[in-house]
C-alpha cells in the first residue's frame, strides 16, 4: 500500500502533524524507531527538567490567549497542564503527555528506518526488511545527532549525551564544558557543589534569552553558574578557540587554548575531564542518492523551501525543531511552542497543494472599520502570531467586493505565493535591534508607548500592519503598544489603523 503522508518520528512535531491528518480522515502513517512516544525526551534534557514555560494560571479562561504560556501542549489536541503544574515540568512528564496524544493515532514503534530512496516519483522507506511507500514524505525526527566539533584530540572528551550526570562523579576534579548554550550550563550548573574548578568555553559570547528574546540562548533557569563565575568562586566563561586536546602523562587532559579578548593568545590548561556540549545535528544518514536532501547551517540541518519542503527533494517534507533552519536564533521554530503552529501551516500547505482544500478562511466585509475590528481582536488573544513573532502572519486578501481573512501564514509563504491582487499582512515584531538592548538599564530610553512615528525602532513586542500590492509591499503601519506589559489594545489604536488601511484601499480600490 501506498501511503499519502509517511511521517518518520513520533515526537511532538510528528504527533501534531498526524492528530491533523488524522482528524481530517486523510491516509497517513507514523514511523517511530523507540518503544513509544517521545523518545527523545526519554533522554533529554539530561538533568530532566525542561525549560519550555507551562503557566497554569493566567487570568483568562481563553484557551487561544492561555497558550501564550503553554509551550508544551500541542494544537487541537488534549491539555499538558493536565499533567503538571510546574513552571518548568519534568521531562518525564512530557513523555506521559505524548504518549497518551499517540494512543489515538496510527503509529507503528520499534520502527527505525535504516534506508529511504525515492523511485518514479514514490519515497521507499526502509525499516528492517520492510518496505514502506509514500507519496509525500514527511520528517520530523529533530535533531538527532551529537554535533561533533572539528578539535584535534577531541576524541579524549565525553559527550553531553552519555556523560555522567552523578555531580559524585567530579568531586574535586577540574572539569572543562565546550559551549556556550543551555546543555552547557545546565551542566555545569549540576557540578558547581562538586568540582573543584569548571570552565565553560566557546568562541562566541554568552547570549541571554531575556535579551534577544530567542528562548534557545541562555535562559536564566540555567545561568547560576554565571554568579559563581562573577562572584569569583573558581569558575570561569573563557572566551576564544580550543585548538588542541591530549592525553597528559599521568592521567587528565591538556588543553591549548586561544583567547578571543586578550592579549595572551594561546594557554595551556590542564584538566581531569572534557565535556562536549555543542549541540544536535539532523541526520540524514538513511537517505540514498536518489533523495539525499540538501543541509544547510554547516550541515546541521535541512535546507527547506517557505513550505517546509526540500530545496532540491521535491515532496520531501520537514516538521519540527529542524525546521528552525527558516527563521535560525531569530524566533521559535526550534521548539514545541514555535514549531506547533508551523506544523498546523505545513498541514494546510499540504491541504491546499495535494488535497484540494484551500487554506481556512474567514468572510469580511472589504471596509477598513470592519479589517481594523478584526486585527485588533486578533492580536489581543492570538497565541500563534505571539509565539513565532515575525515568522507567521495573519492575512486579509481584499477584493472589490470581499475580503477574506487567513490566519497564521509563514511569512516567507506569503510573500512566495502573492503575486496579485491587495493584502495585509499582521505581525507581531520586535523592532530591529531589540537583541541589543539591556532591557533592565533605566538609562536606556524606550519608545514611548502611542508614538506611532517611533515604534518601527521599538525593542518591544508590537503589532505591524503591512500591505502588499500585486507581490510588492508599499505600506508600513506600525501599532506602538507594548505588548509585552498590555495584552489588551486600548482604543487608541483604533482610528489610526483604520485611517491607514483607508488610505491604502483608496489607492488599491
Amino acid at each position: 500500500m501506498t501511503h499519502d503522508y509517511l511521517i518518520i518520528g513520533a515526537g511532538p512535531a510528528g504527533l501534531q502533524l498526524a492528530s491533523l491528518l488524522d482528524r481530517d480522515g486523510h491516509d497517513y502513517l507514523v514511523l517511530e524507531a523507540g518503544p513509544s512516544a517521545g523518545t527523545f525526551f526519554r533522554t533529554y534534557p539530561r538533568h530532566r527538567q525542561l525549560i519550555s514555560i507551562n503557566k497554569v494560571w493566567t487570568g483568562s479562561d481563553d484557551p487561544e490567549f492561555n497558550l501564550r504560556s503553554d509551550w508544551n501542549s500541542l494544537l487541537d489536541t488534549r491539555s499538558f497542564r493536565d499533567y503538571s503544574s510546574a513552571y518548568f515540568p519534568a521531562a518525564d512528564d512530557l513523555v506521559r503527555y505524548l504518549g497518551d496524544v499517540a494512543a489515538d493515532l496510527r503509529i507503528r514503534f520499534d520502527t527505525r528506518v535504516t534506508r529511504i530512496s525515492r523511485r518514479d516519483g514514490v519515497f521507499v522507506v526502509t525499516a528492517g526488511a520492510e518496505p514502506f511507500t509514500a507519496r509525500r514524505l514527511i520528517m520530523a525526527t529533530g535533531v538527532s545527532r551529537i554535533h561533533v566539533p572539528d578539535i584535534p584530540g577531541i576524541a579524549h572528551a565525553e559527550f553531553y549525551d552519555t556523560v555522567s550526570t552523578d555531580p559524585a562523579d567530579f568531586v574535586n576534579q577540574r572539569v572543562l564544558i565546550i559551549g556556550k548554550g543551555n546543555s552547557a550550563f545546565e551542566t555545569a550548573d549540576a557540578l558547581t557543589p562538586t568540582a573543584a574548578v569548571i570552565h565553560v568555553a566557546g568562541p562566541h559570547a554568552v547570549r541571554l534569552a531575556w535579551q534577544t528574546h530567542y528562548v534557545g540562548h541562555l535562559r536564566a533557569v540555567n545561568n547560576n553558574f554565571l554568579d559563581t563565575y562573577q562572584l569569583k568562586s573558581q569558575n570561569s566563561v573563557l572566551d576564544g578557540t580550543i585548538e588542541d586536546i591530549t592525553a597528559r602523562d599521568g592521567g587528565g587532559l591538556r588543553v591549548t587554548f586561544r583567547y578571543a579578548r586578550t592579549v595572551e593568545k594561546l594557554r595551556i590548561l590542564d584538566y581531569d575531564r572534557v565535556i562536549a556540549c555543542t549541540g544536535f545535528a539532523f541526520d540524514a544518514s538513511a537517505f540514498d542518492e536518489s533523495c539525499r536532501p540538501e543541509l544547510a547551517i554547516n550541515d546541521r540541518f535541512p535546507a527547506q523551501t517557505p513550505a517546509f519542503e526540500s530545496v532540491n527533494v521535491p515532496g520531501l517534507y520537514f516538521a519540527g525543531t529542524i525546521t528552525q533552519q527558516r527563521d535560525f536564533k531569530k524566533s521559535t521554530n526550534g521548539f514545541i511552542h514555535g514549531f506547533r503552529y508551523g506544523t498546523r501551516a505545513l498541514h494546510r500547505i499540504l491541504n491546499a497543494r495535494h488535497q484540494s482544500r484551500p487554506w481556512p478562511a474567514t468572510a469580511l466585509e472589504p471596509t477598513p472599520e470592519a479589517i481594523t475590528d478584526a486585527v485588533i481582536a486578533r492580536i489581543n488573544r492570538t497565541s500563534g502570531l505571539w509565539q513565532q513573532f515575525a515568522v507567521l502572519a495573519d492575512v486579509i486578501e481584499v477584493h472589490a467586493a470581499r475580503a477574506t481573512y487567513r490566519e497564521e501564514m509563514p511569512v516567507a509563504y506569503f510573500r512566495e505565493t502573492h503575486r496579485a491582487g491587495l493584502a495585509f499582512a499582521v505581525t507581531l515584531e520586535y523592532g530591529p535591534h531589540h537583541d541589543e538592548v539591556d532591557p533592565f538599564d533605566i538609562t536606556v530610553p524606550r519608545v514611548a508607548e502611542n508614538d506611532a512615528a517611533a515604534a518601527a525602532d521599538a525593542s518591544y513586542l508590537h503589532p505591524v500592519v503591512r500591505a502588499y500590492r500585486d507581490g510588492g509591499l508599499v505600506a508600513t503601519h506600525h501599532l506602538a503598544e507594548n505588548l509585552e506589559n498590555e495584552w489588551n489594545l486600548p482604543p487608541v489604536h483604533q482610528q489610526p489603523l483604520s485611517t491607514f488601511l483607508k488610505s491604502v484601499l483608496a489607492d488599491a480600490l
